[in-house]
């Protein structure tokens, strides 16, 4: 992963919120993958801020479900299990139909060019073989949806619970469509644009039953990994 060291006369609060970025994003692409070591001394050097600006930083990946801090250990990427990727969905489902409710009722132009100029880039990305940052910016619309309600405590929570299932999908969701869900991004805009609030609000929570089905729909192999792999052959 590369990242910009930026400038000089750069403030150590944007650039621990570079570090936030970047580190978020690398994780949900899967560039970082469950239990990598995130070293404090690594990533002060690497972003230029200091250990206690890291600590702030890797305590909000700690919030968003996306890095584990087990007490006495150094923090790493997280592994949620399959218990607490199903808790997941079920938080996602109730905060996803809130906001889409709640989106309904303020709809006007704005609202529906932002969101059709966001599906715009997930596609462009889908369209350019770059699909780790096509299902990023995927993760990211139901973000922008609920930030569109008006109600900033519900984009709070609903930022938090899609990082969480973005890691869950990029450990588990191998028959994910992402070409699919963008059609289903638009779908969804298609029916608030139409007035019909409500089949909106049932589109997306099958939506989110059929992403968790084919995601959570079996166990993933346990136990020694060469020997589930020998198991195959």
């Amino acid at each position: 992963m590369t990242v910009e060291t930026g400038s000089a006369s750069e403030l150590p609060a944007d650039r621990a919120e570079r570090a936030y970025s970047s580190l978020r994003a690398a994780i949900i692409e899967g560039a970082l993958t469950p239990g990598t070591k995130l070293g404090e001394e690594t990533l002060a050097a690497h972003y230029g801020v200091s250990r206690t600006l890291v600590r702030t930083v890797l305590a909000r990946l700690v919030r968003d479900g996306l890095v584990a801090s087990p007490h006495g250990r150094s923090a790493e990427v997280a592994h949620p299990t399959l218990d607490e990727a199903r808790d997941a969905f079920v938080v996602r489902r109730a905060l996803e139909r809130e906001a889409v409710l709640r989106v309904g009722a303020r709809w006007d132009d704005g609202i529906h060019d932002r969101l059709r100029v966001h599906v715009q880039a997930e596609r462009e990305a889908w369209a350019d073989r770059r699909s780790a940052a096509s299902a990023r910016f995927g993760g990211e619309f139901h973000i922008l949806l609920a930030r569109e309600s008006g109600n900033g405590l519900l984009e709070r929570y609903m930022s938090e619970v899609i990082s969480r299932t973005a890691l869950i999908l990029r450990i588990y969701g191998r028959d994910i469509d992402q070409g699919a869900s963008i059609d289903e991004h638009d779908e969804l805009i298609a029916l608030l644009a139409a007035g019909h609030v409500d089949r909106a609000a049932d589109h997306v929570t099958h939506h989110l039953d059929e992403v968790e089905r084919k995601t959570l729909r079996a166990d993933p192999p346990a136990g020694d990994p060469l020997l589930a792999v020998l198991s195959r052959y």
